[in-house]
């Protein structure tokens, strides 16, 4: 006699919790690879770059949502799988292998950035990466026989079994492909002992370490695959620009990268790419509404920080939770309508009385 049990547990490891998950995630595929019939050239290639920071926004996620440690200095991961992607395309390496090593040489640098800053958190680890970003930054600038320095490295299309991908199209594809792997492999990763350890380490480190979670591994290893994932963001993002200069990875790119998850929703999948779609859509909105602003604040020089840091402070005092935790909201609001009362959302402020526990 055969025992088939369907039970709350056969629920808990699905994917798709109910069927219209199911249903919108298959309509946003079939939207996705119908893009390039879709949407003209250069939309598609706006769209390629949220795939690509999407990628970046999740190794971020992992770190700072899932885990709680910030880094200030992300951007030099990407730039470590960036210009090894080049270096080793260059010199006749097949795009699979190369991304590979951007990947592994991407993680070892982070290991190499986590274990000195096991005993730091908070502003002091955020000091920390900071300053291993400068490094790595002029790094690239200095080392001009590998990096070739300032003047840039130039980048080879990628090849995929003997075929030269140059056309938009078939780039955008292994995006795709590669950001559905990423995020697939993240949603596992959660769902297991070792994302469960993470997501410990986050809310309290001292529960975390009283239930036998050893933090100095498990920190090493967020860090890890965090740098992983930047890596192959920045192979992606090698080949997508087909030129590589140190001023790429700076930390004002570290800060639009935290940005990007803070404004998407710390502590959630979605908010990598709501947060990458932000990214990439407000450069767009900003050069489209400055023409109708006053000259004094249109062409000031920095308007697109000033907007960015209004917005982040917007979304700190009255969204903490970004863009999905108000998507989150004005779903629960459809669902109970009409039985929706005013304030039923509203924000509620709370004290801490003690540090002590945190």
């Amino acid at each position: 006699m055969r025992f088939i049990f369907k039970t709350s547990y056969e629920q808990d490891i699905r994917l798709a919790k109910h069927g219209g998950h199911v249903f919108w995630y298959s309509a946003l595929v079939l939207f996705m690879m119908a893009a390039p019939w879709l949407l003209p050239e250069y939309w598609l290639a706006q769209l390629t770059f949220v795939l690509i920071y999407g990628i970046v926004g999740l190794g971020l996620m992992l770190l700072a949502g899932f885990t709680g440690q910030f880094s200030l200095g992300h951007a030099a991961f990407v730039g470590v799988g960036a210009y090894a992607q080049g270096i080793l395309t260059n010199a006749g390496v097949p795009f699979p292998l190369a991304m590979v090593g951007s990947a592994l040489l991407a993680a070892v640098v982070g290991v190499v950035v986590g274990l000195p800053a096991l005993r730091l958190k908070g502003i002091y680890l955020g000091i920390a990466t900071l300053a291993f970003g400068f490094i790595v930054e002029e790094g690239f600038a200095r080392w001009e026989s590998v990096t070739g320095g300032n003047a840039g490295l130039h980048v080879k299309a990628p090849g995929l079994f003997g075929w030269h991908i140059e056309s938009g199209n078939g780039f955008y594809f292994i995006c795709l492909v590669t950001a559905v792997l990423a995020t697939l492999a993240i949603l596992n990763l959660l769902r297991t002992a070792t994302g469960r350890a993470f997501v410990a380490i986050r809310d309290s480190e001292i529960s975390a370490q009283s239930m036998g979670i050893h933090l100095a591994r498990y920190k090493t290893l967020s860090f890890a695959l965090s740098a992983a994932l930047a890596g192959i963001g920045g192979a992606l993002y090698a080949h997508k620009m087909r030129f590589l200069s140190p001023d790429q990875f700076s930390i004002l790119q570290s800060i639009d990268l935290l940005l990007m998850v803070v404004i998407g929703g710390l502590g959630s999948v979605h908010g990598a790419f709501l947060g990458a779609i932000f990214l990439i859509a407000m450069p767009q909105i900003i050069s489209m509404i400055k023409d109708y602003l006053p000259d004094a604040i249109g062409q000031a020089p920095g308007l697109q920080s000033v907007v960015y840091g209004s917005v982040l402070i917007a979304f700190v005092l009255f969204e903490p939770l970004g863009l999905y935790g108000r998507w989150l909201k004005i779903r629960a609001w459809f669902q109970m309508f009409p039985f929706y009362r005013q304030g039923m959302f509203r924000r509620q402020k709370s004290f801490q009385k003690s540090d002590r526990l945190k």
